[in-house]
């Protein structure tokens, strides 16, 4: 009995500090947050994507940085103005990009999304699968382990994009 209570706890203080999980349990007024999200909006750089062929096209100019999340996720919202300052730093040689996983539920499966905000950086396509760079510089086709599960500081996503970049260049 004991072990069984630990392993709840274990499990219960995992997905409180991953992030957001994929359910609208959190929602307590959806229009409301639509409606913050629309006025919180700005101008950046930072693009909506709704296809995969946008991610593919935005390859041909340099890595991408793709965070996917929701409306609803607090934290999501909250790592919003970090990938606009990204964006900004970054513009002409990577892109920042985002998903809705509510807008765009077959993203969301593709990208295999459990917990929110999920980001990682693409690099390329091999052999039809998107390859990703990790956070010690090695690039692979398993997003699984090039995937940023929580809200990270701007340095974070500045250093996965630079080792992008540099790889790029070699």
């Amino acid at each position: 009995m004991n072990k069984l209570v630990v392993l709840l706890i274990l499990i219960a203080a995992v997905i409180l500090t991953a992030g957001c999980i994929n359910s609208k349990a959190n929602v307590t007024n959806p229009q409301e947050a639509q409606e913050n999200s629309m006025n919180n909006s700005q101008n950046s750089t930072v693009v909506e994507v709704t296809q995969l062929d946008q991610i593919n096209t935005s390859l041909e100019n340099g890595p991408v940085l793709l965070k996917l999340g929701a409306e609803w996720c607090e934290e999501c919202q909250e790592l919003n103005p970090v990938l606009a300052q990204v964006a900004t730093d970054y513009a002409g040689r990577a892109t920042v990009m985002t998903i809705d996983i509510d807008k765009s539920k077959e993203l969301a499966d593709y990208f295999g999304i459990y917990v929110i905000p999920d980001s990682s950086v693409i690099v390329g396509i091999e052999s039809g699968k998107y390859v990703y760079m990790q956070e010690d510089g090695n690039a692979t086709t398993e997003r699984s382990t090039a995937r940023i599960l929580k809200i990270e500081g701007k340095e974070v996503y500045e250093n996965v994009l630079d080792l992008a970049l540099q790889k790029e260049k070699n």
